[in-house]
């Protein structure tokens, strides 16, 4: 059997994003059947284990993934299962909640920029900035005249990060309705799932269809040369997780990162 998987590439510069139009299921791009798909995430995840030690030991630059989606999508299942094999020392996640009113007094990229990564790390962004162009819009916490300025503020503060060393992966998990409702419906019949289950999901799924406007806009505004937007079909699991896995340890061997060579005094190369 052909254990290959054709690569998610990112969304067309310049190209108006329409949700609806990208199937969330996707199953035809995998040369194979979940059966046979553990095996490859094992691959996967033992080659980015050994590209999460190479950045740490450069020091020269950072990652940062940026994870959105709708509620149940699966960000923190991808990264439990594409990062656990990393060395929890340069990897860190950062979840963004309801902001608190010390961070509503500052901009609306404060909270984000403290967290961002260091040289040497990877970050991951559970949920991020995109919050504030788009739960912020469809729930009207702030009027058009303030969100819609947003877009302009995180392509530049995405430019900064980049322009300093900082290479940004930016990932949509793509889920359907349906496929939402299966899983919010499973938190109530599994004792270990009930506590996520949150009411507020459900009135976040009464606007279904303004999100999907919402991330369409922000995917086609916010597509730039230095921070692309990748949407992975999300509906199953386990293709999730190795499209995630494929595009972080593609991007990391497209680095051209090396181990380097430490300074070592003469008198040190022999040992009594």
């Amino acid at each position: 059997m052909t254990r290959k998987i054709s690569r998610i590439h990112p969304l067309p510069l310049k190209k108006k994003v329409n949700l609806n139009q990208i199937d969330p299921t996707q199953k035809e791009i995998s040369k194979f059947d979940k059966k046979d798909a553990r095996p490859v995430m094992d691959g996967l995840c033992r080659e980015l284990a050994g590209l999460q030690r190479l950045i740490y030991a450069e020091h020269r630059r950072a990652l940062l993934v940026v994870l959105q989606g709708m509620d149940t999508s699966g960000k923190n299942g991808t990264i439990r299962n594409v990062f656990h094999l990393t060395d929890p020392v340069g990897v860190r996640v950062a979840s963004f909640k309801k902001p608190s009113s010390l961070e509503l007094n500052h901009d609306f990229l404060w909270r984000i920029h403290a967290v961002a990564p260091q040289k040497g790390d990877i970050r991951i962004f559970d949920r991020s900035h995109y919050e504030d162009i788009t739960a912020v819009r469809v729930h009207n916490l702030a009027p058009k005249a303030i969100w819609s300025k947003r877009f302009g503020h995180i392509n530049d503060f995405e430019r900064l990060l980049t322009d300093e060393g900082t290479t940004i992966i930016k990932i949509f998990l793509h889920i359907d309705r349906d496929e939402q409702k299966r899983r919010l419906e499973s938190r109530l019949k599994e004792p270990d799932k009930l506590w996520k289950f949150d009411p507020s999901d459900l009135h976040a799924r009464t606007h279904w269809d303004d999100y999907m406007e919402a991330y369409g806009d922000a995917l086609t505004r916010t597509n730039t040369r230095w921070a692309r937007w990748h949407v992975i079909p999300a509906n199953h699991k386990w293709l999730r997780n190795i499209l995630v896995a494929r595009l972080v340890v593609d991007t990391m061997k497209g680095l051209g990162m090396s181990y380097p060579k430490p300074e070592i005094p003469p008198e040190l190369t022999v040992f009594d």
